[in-house]
Parts: structure tokens; sequence; C-alpha cells
């Protein structure tokens, strides 16, 4: 079993509190917008980070990501990005990447709406976390945590840091 943390649109900010989420899990996977390097240093410092960049990063975070990023945790294929829509409204650059690599889960993040949904049309799990920055049109900081057993996503929580 990996216990991961999933965030996206930190903008440069992180929550205080967050380390009390962070210690318990395995990995922290970052959907993009993360808006500084230092965030993205301090991420891997507390844990094993796997990350995209995003529209709004700067070249120093863009230079380090990748826009996607296919990887496999246990028995479970993984595609993330930043700009990736949803179930029935999916950006077309990752429309054409999920039915190329054919993921168990798609993670994204840009909308800042947090979502978790099931693609029955294509057996794939979406997840965007929502935003946990103090940037952009959301009105609560949100984020995702979840357990992956073998080829299974269990114990998935929302993770509410309260208004922006």
């Amino acid at each position: 079993m990996t216990k991961i943390c999933l965030m996206s649109d930190t903008h440069g900010s992180l929550p205080p509190n967050i380390y009390d989420y962070i210690a318990d899990v395995d990995e922290i996977w970052h959907a993009g917008d993360i808006g500084s390097t230092e965030v993205l240093q301090r991420l891997r410092e507390l844990k094993p980070t796997r990350a995209v960049y995003g529209n709004c990063d700067s070249g120093d975070v863009r230079y380090s990501l990748s826009e996607f990023y296919r990887f496999k945790v246990e028995d479970t294929d993984i595609l993330m990005t930043h700009i990736g829509g949803h179930v029935g409204h999916y950006n077309s650059m990752a429309y054409s990447r999920i039915m190329k690599e054919k993921p168990n889960v798609f993670v994204c993040g840009h909308s800042h709406i947090l979502r978790v949904e099931y693609d029955k049309s294509l057996n794939m799990l979406c997840l965007n976390p929502g935003a946990l920055g103090n940037y952009g049109i959301h009105t609560r900081k949100t984020m995702l945590r979840f357990v992956i057993d073998k080829n299974q996503i269990q114990d998935l929580e929302v993770v509410d840091f309260g208004e922006k």
C-alpha cells in the first residue's frame, strides 16, 4: 500500500499546517502551478514528490518538470498533467495522451475545482484536487489523500483547509 497526497495550484504558498497532512504519506503528487522552485524544494525535502509544471509556472519550474508525467505506483498506471479538463470535456492534448496511454488514473489541476469522477467510457478514475494556494477563483483550499493498494484506490479523503 502506498499513501498519496495530491495537490495542485499552490501558486507559491503552502498552508502552514500542511505538514500535519503530509507526515504519514509515502508520496506527494503536485498537478502544476506550483508557483516557485522553493515550494517544490520544500515538498521534495518532506517526501518523494512527483510533479508537472502548470501554465503559471516560471522557467525554473518548467525547466525541471514536464507537461505530462506517466508513472506507475504498485499496479496502477497514472497520467498527470496540469490542464486536463474533466470527464466528457478533456483538453485535446490530454485526451490524445489518454487515448494513447490508457491510464487507470488521470490527474490534473488548473480549474481550481475539486473533482473526483470515474469515466466509464475510458475505464479511468479522474482526480483534480482543487487548489491549495491563495491565488485563483476558488474559495476554499483543498487537496486529496488516498491509498493505492495494487490497482485499487482506497480511503480517498478531501482535506479542506478552509477559506483562502
